[in-house]
C-alpha cells in the first residue's frame, strides 16, 4: 500500500512539472519570439540615430579642419636651438680686446654695455637707463638702471663700469681701445651713477659707450699686464649680455680642422628682455669647406664670414640671402706722398676715368655708391661735394696736359718713368672682381696698374708700414659724421699703426674735422664740416667705391631678423633677444 502512494505521488508532480514547463514554453513563444519583428524595427530605428550622429560628428570635425587655416595662423613661438656657423677660431671674447669674427661675436651676445642699437640702427639705452650732457659738452652723466644683475647673479654697480674703463686706459693692459679713450676721466657718484670728463666736446662719444663691460668682482685682482692672456677671456666669460657661456667643446685633430662649439644660454635678467631662443650656439670653423658643408648638410641654421655665396648654397632650396649694409665705405685710397700720387692731376685723373657704377652692378647686391669721406644721407653729406667719376675724356686730357704721353704699349710716360702704379688689397673674390674692373678701366686712361692681393695676416702688416702705392679697403664710418681718424693729419705716423691710410695733409681739412667732431649742434655741425668736403673733393685723396655688405645666410625664415644697415658684422645681433625660429598654429581672436 505505501509503495502505491508514493508512486501515485510521484506521477501526480511530474505530470505537473510537464505542465508547467509546456505553459513556459507557451509564455516565450508569446511573449518573446512572436516580439522579433517588433525588435527588428527597433534596431533599425536605434540604428539609423546613431549613423546619422556618426555623420554628424565627423561632418563637423572635417569642417573644424578644413576652417582651421581661417581661424588659425602659423606664427613664431620662443624656443628651439640656434646653430651659427662662423669662420675662424676662439681667441678672445673680451671685448675690450676682441677683434676678430668669432671673438666679437662671442663678446657681443655676452656682455652689453652702457648703450646699444636697435634694429633700426639707432643708439638706445642697454645698461644705462639714461644719460646727459652738460652746457660744455665736455661732461656726460650716465644713471645706471636699478637691480642690474651680471650672469653670476651679482650686482651690477657703477663700479663695474670705471673698472672697465680704467683696464681699457691703461697702456700696461694693451687694449686696441686705448687710444679712443686717452683724456677722459670717468667718476663714480654712487652706485648706480657716474660722469665722464672730456678734455673737449665730442659729439660722437656717446657712441664709445657700446663697449661691453666687465665684471670687477671677478677681474679686479688681475694685474692690468696679465688681463689680455686671463682664462675669463676664452673660458666662461661672464657679462650682462642676452646669452651667457655655458662650455665649449672642441673637435678636430689639428689647428687647420679645428671646430670650437660654444653654447649659450639666455640670460634671464638681461635688461632689454630674456631672449626667446632657448639655446645659441657659435660653431667656429677653421676650415671654409667645412663650414659650407656643415650649412649644407643641415648642421647650421645660419652661417656668417663667407666672402661671397658659394655655389652648393645657392641651389639649396629655402635658403634666405641677407645682405646687410654697412655704415661703412670701400675706397681706394691713394698713398698722397708716393713719388707719383703726390701729383693731384694723377689722383684726379683716375677718379675721373673710374666708374664705379660699373662696379657695384656686378657685386650681385643692392647698394649705395660712396662718393664722398660721408655716407649718402648722413649728417652733413652734401651731394654738392660728390666726386666726379665716369668723365674718360676729361682724365685723359689732364694727364697730357701734365705731360703724360701714350706709348705704343698704350702706357703713358713722362720723362722716361712710366705711369704704373701697386694696388694691394685683401684676397677676396669682391676684391678680385673690384681690381679687375678697375684696372680694364685705367688701362683706357694709359695707367698700368699691378694688383697685389694678400692674405688678411700679411695685408695687415701692409697697412701697418703703408707699403703700398694705392690700397683697396674699407674703413668703418658709422652713423655719427666723426671721420677725424681717416682723413686728420695728425692721424698719420709711420711708427703707428693710425688710420690715416691716403697719408692725406690739409690743414683747412684738419681745422674742419676738428670744429665738426667738437660741435654738437647738429645744424652747427653740417656748416663746420664743408670746409673738409670741399677740401677733400679738390685734394683727390681716395676713390670712394661703394657701402659694402655683411653676408649672412640662414636655412630659414629668422623671425626678427631684418635686412638693414648695421655698423659691424656683429650689427646682426643688435635684437638678437628677439630672433624665433620656431612656428605654431595660433587662434586668431575675433571681435
Amino acid at each position: 500500500m505505501r509503495y502505491k502512494e508514493v508512486r501515485k505521488a510521484l506521477d501526480k508532480r511530474q505530470k505537473k512539472a510537464i505542465e508547467v514547463s509546456r505553459r513556459a514554453e507557451i509564455s516565450i513563444d508569446k511573449n518573446i519570439f512572436s516580439r522579433f519583428d517588433h525588435l527588428l524595427d527597433i534596431k533599425r530605428f536605434v540604428g539609423g540615430w546613431l549613423l546619422f550622429w556618426f555623420l554628424l560628428v565627423g561632418i563637423t570635425a572635417w569642417q573644424m579642419t578644413a576652417l582651421a587655416g581661417y581661424f588659425q595662423t602659423l606664427r613664431p613661438v620662443p624656443g628651439g636651438i640656434y646653430n651659427e656657423g662662423i669662420l675662424g677660431t676662439l681667441t678672445n671674447a673680451n671685448p675690450i680686446y676682441a677683434t676678430s669674427e668669432v671673438d666679437s661675436s662671442l663678446s657681443r651676445l655676452i656682455f652689453a654695455g652702457l648703450l646699444t642699437y636697435n634694429s633700426q640702427n639707432q643708439l638706445v639705452d642697454c645698461l644705462a637707463r639714461n644719460y646727459s650732457v652738460s652746457n660744455s659738452g665736455k661732461v656726460y652723466t650716465i644713471n645706471l638702471k636699478p637691480n642690474l644683475k651680471w650672469q653670476d647673479g651679482k650686482p651690477l654697480t657703477a663700479s663695474d663700469v670705471i673698472y672697465t674703463i680704467n683696464m681699457i686706459q691703461n697702456p700696461s693692459a694693451q687694449s686696441p681701445l686705448y687710444s679712443s679713450w686717452q683724456g677722459i676721466k670717468v667718476k663714480k657718484i654712487n652706485s648706480l651713477t657716474l660722469t665722464f670728463s672730456l678734455p673737449n666736446p665730442l659729439a660722437s662719444f656717446p657712441y664709445l659707450l657700446t663697449v661691453g663691460i666687465l665684471p670687477q668682482h671677478i677681474l679686479g685682482r688681475i694685474p692690468a699686464a696679465s688681463l689680455r692672456s686671463a682664462t675669463f677671456n676664452t673660458d666662461n666669460p661672464i657679462g650682462a649680455g642676452p646669452f651667457s657661456w655655458h662650455e665649449i667643446q672642441v673637435n678636430g685633430n689639428t689647428p687647420s680642422d679645428a671646430i670650437e662649439q660654444i653654447a649659450l644660454l639666455p640670460f634671464d635678467h638681461y635688461t632689454l628682455g630674456k631672449p626667446k631662443l632657448s639655446e645659441f650656439i657659435i660653431h667656429a670653423y677653421a676650415n671654409r669647406n667645412q663650414l659650407v658643408h656643415a650649412f649644407t648638410s643641415g648642421q647650421l641654421t645660419a652661417v656668417a664670414g663667407l666672402d661671397k655665396i658659394p655655389k652648393q648654397i645657392k641651389s639649396m632650396q629655402g635658403v634666405k640671402i641677407h645682405s646687410l649694409i654697412l655704415t661703412a665705405g670701400d675706397y681706394v685710397f691713394f698713398k698722397t706722398q708716393n713719388d707719383l700720387l703726390s701729383d693731384v692731376n694723377i689722383r684726379r685723373a683716375l677718379v675721373l676715368a673710374s666708374n664705379p657704377q660699373a662696379i657695384i652692378s656686378k657685386l650681385g647686391y643692392t647698394t649705395l655708391p660712396v662718393n664722398e669721406p660721408l655716407l649718402i644721407g648722413q649728417l652733413a653729406y652734401n651731394s654738392k661735394y660728390a666726386q666726379i667719376t665716369n668723365n674718360l675724356s676729361e682724365a685723359k686730357s689732364i694727364l697730357q696736359k701734365d705731360g703724360w704721353n701714350t706709348g705704343k704699349d698704350g702706357i703713358r710716360t713722362k720723362n722716361g718713368q712710366s705711369l704704373s702704379l701697386n694696388l694691394v688689397t685683401t684676397n677676396t673674390p669682391e676684391n678680385h672682381l673690384v681690381v679687375r674692373i678697375l684696372e680694364q678701366q685705367w688701362h683706357v686712361l694709359g695707367v698700368h696698374l699691378m694688383p697685389v692681393f694678400e692674405s688678411a695676416d700679411t695685408y695687415s702688416t701692409t697697412l701697418q708700414d703703408h707699403n703700398y702705392d694705392m690700397t683697396l679697403d674699407g674703413i668703418s664710418i658709422g652713423i655719427d659724421p666723426d671721420v677725424f681718424v681717416y682723413w686728420d693729419s695728425s692721424q698719420y705716423d709711420p711708427r703707428s699703426t693710425d688710420l690715416n691710410l691716403s697719408e692725406y695733409n690739409s690743414s683747412t681739412a684738419d681745422s674742419a674735422l676738428e670744429a665738426g667732431r667738437t660741435r654738437l649742434n647738429p645744424a652747427l655741425r653740417v656748416i663746420k664740416y664743408q670746409p673738409f668736403l670741399s677740401s677733400w673733393q679738390s685734394d683727390e685723396p681716395a676713390l670712394g667705391l661703394y657701402q659694402p655688405r655683411s653676408l649672412y645666410i640662414t636655412r630659414q625664415s629668422v623671425y626678427g631678423l631684418r635686412d638693414y644697415e648695421i655698423n659691424n658684422q656683429q650689427g646682426r645681433y643688435n635684437n638678437v633677444q628677439n630672433w624665433e625660429i620656431l612656428t605654431a598654429g595660433v587662434t586668431d581672436s575675433k571681435p
